[in-house]
Order: structure tokens, then C-alpha cells, then sequence
């Protein structure tokens, strides 16, 4: 087994000067000592960049990346990958915490796991503003009903990966070419194109605290008129192309059939037609 291999964690930070030194914290505190820290700052408006430069004064070890201007997530993200230089990655948000053993079990995991895995994902605790507990993700994905190994068509009928606590080897990213730069949010649209190629391993421990409050990205996502449904339309026609079995085409229309109620209640009108049209190429699809 590989010794201690490094692990780059890629903190992503855009107005979060209320819990960018807490995210911060939690890296410097990992029992796993062998890490590389890259903080991005995607042009706050706020104190963002002076909090973070206070948090890492006394860490020289880590680089800080301050973006001229806002890029999005999915661009942020990938300036900080292309100066990461672990074998292991982990993309956290600003105002979410790492256990500290997050890195540990995760590098354990995926070492014994094998060549085929290539991305780790656990339980979280689910927090508020102020840190204080509100349900941990197992309450609503209990532990049995979490797939491991080739996950690419649980993943493409439904949610069950709390985002935050993903962890993957280098080499999926490089397989990928990063995140799509093109879309609002990255996580599904990574999920979908990594189990396509790689294996998923599961740990039951919470691993990741992830912070919910108004303003939020996620919270973001079920406002009306939202423009995530646009990036997830993209998301499902890349599935269409890579889907190969009749059974993994009945898992598209599950999320295609769910995507069009949720865009008629968005009143995405424009959108819930054009997922009904993909519905119909589904359909029409051979294997």
C-alpha cells in the first residue's frame, strides 16, 4: 500500500466571510498530515479575501488563488486543479467543514478499495448558520439504501450523495477534464461522468459537516425560474449519450420524468418542454 500519498483539498470561497477560517481550520486539523490546501476566492464582495489571508498567515504551505473577477464554481474550481498535485482531491465549499478524519478514512478507503474505485463519499451531519445540528443525511438516505461499486444508473434515477462529502483520485479529474465549465453546478454532472468510468466506495461515518441556510447554492437550486434546470437538461443529454443498456435508459426517464414536474412548478415552462422532448429521444433510443 502506497505511504501517505498527498491529498490536495481545493476550498472554494465566494462571500463566506462569516466561515471561510472555520473550512480552513478543519483542513490544517486533519489527523492525515500529508495535504496541500488551495484556497480560491471567486472575487468576494465581501471580507472574504482578508479573512482568508489571516487564517493562513501562519501557514505559508498554503496557496491562496484571489480571481480577478467571478467565474462560477465550476471555473474556480478548476484554477485551483490545475495546481493541485495530490493523487487525492476533495472540493469544499467555504462554509462546510471536514471531520477530522475525513482525509484519513478516505485515503484507508479508496487504497484498500482497489484500482477499479476511484471516488469516496459518506455520511454528513447537516448544520445551520450557527453550527448547530439539524438531521444528519442518513436520517434520509439510511445506510442500506446507499449503493457502492458501479453506481452509474442508481446515480442517474436518483439523489442519494451528499455533495460535500466526495472525495476522488486525481486521475478521475484527468479522465474528466475537470468540471464542465459550461454549467451552474458541477456536482451531478461530475457524478454522472465519473461512475460511467470509475467505482464508488461509501463510508456510514459522518465525515463532513455541510451547512444549509438561505443563500446558499443549494438553496438556490428549487427557486422558481431557477437556472440550474438549463445546466441539469445538459446533464441528462450527456446521459443519453452514454448510456448502453435498456435498463440504464428506464433510469433516464425516472430523472426526466421527475425533472419535468419539478420545472412545471418552477414555472420553467421553456425547460420542462425541451426535458419532454428528451424523454421522447429516450424512448426512441436502440440498444
Amino acid at each position: 500500500m502506497m505511504e501517505r500519498p498527498l491529498v490536495t483539498v481545493i476550498c472554494l470561497c465566494y462571500n463566506h466571510e462569516r466561515f471561510v477560517a472555520e473550512a480552513i481550520r478543519s483542513v490544517l486539523n486533519q489527523t492525515y498530515r500529508n495535504v496541500q490546501l488551495i484556497v480560491v476566492d471567486d472575487a468576494s464582495t465581501d471580507n472574504s479575501v482578508n479573512v482568508i489571508k489571516t487564517a493562513i498567515a501562519s501557514n505559508p504551505g498554503v496557496r491562496f488563488i484571489s480571481l480577478p473577477e467571478n467565474l462560477g464554481n465550476c471555473a474556480a474550481f478548476n484554477r485551483g486543479l490545475a495546481q493541485a498535485e495530490g493523487l487525492f482531491i476533495i472540493d469544499l465549499a467555504a462554509d462546510d467543514l471536514l471531520m477530522p478524519d475525513r482525509i484519513e478514512v478516505g485515503v484507508k478507503t479508496l487504497l484498500e478499495k482497489g484500482a477499479k474505485f476511484g471516488v469516496h463519499f459518506s455520511d454528513a451531519e447537516i448544520i445551520d448558520e450557527y453550527g448547530a445540528h439539524l438531521y444528519n443525511h442518513s436520517d434520509r438516505f439510511p445506510h442500506q439504501t446507499i449503493p457502492q461499486g458501479d453506481v452509474y444508473r442508481e446515480i442517474t434515477s436518483r439523489y442519494f450523495i451528499c455533495p460535500p462529502t466526495v472525495m476522488f483520485m486525481r486521475q478521475v479529474a484527468d479522465v474528466l477534464g475537470g468540471y464542465d465549465e459550461t454549467l451552474s453546478y458541477e456536482d451531478f454532472d461530475f457524478w454522472v461522468r465519473s461512475s460511467r468510468a470509475f467505482h464508488y466506495a461509501y463510508s456510514p461515518q459522518i465525515l463532513v459537516q455541510k451547512r444549509v441556510f438561505k443563500g446558499t447554492l443549494g438553496s438556490r437550486q428549487f427557486r422558481l425560474f431557477s437556472p440550474h434546470s438549463r445546466s441539469t437538461l445538459k446533464i441528462c443529454e450527456k446521459i443519453l449519450r452514454l448510456n448502453n443498456t435498456a435498463e440504464e435508459r428506464q433510469a433516464l426517464h425516472k430523472r426526466i420524468v421527475y425533472e419535468i414536474g419539478l420545472n412545471l412548478r418552477l414555472l420553467n415552462w421553456v425547460t420542462a418542454i425541451k426535458f419532454f422532448v428528451l424523454m421522447i429521444r429516450n424512448q426512441r433510443k436502440k440498444y
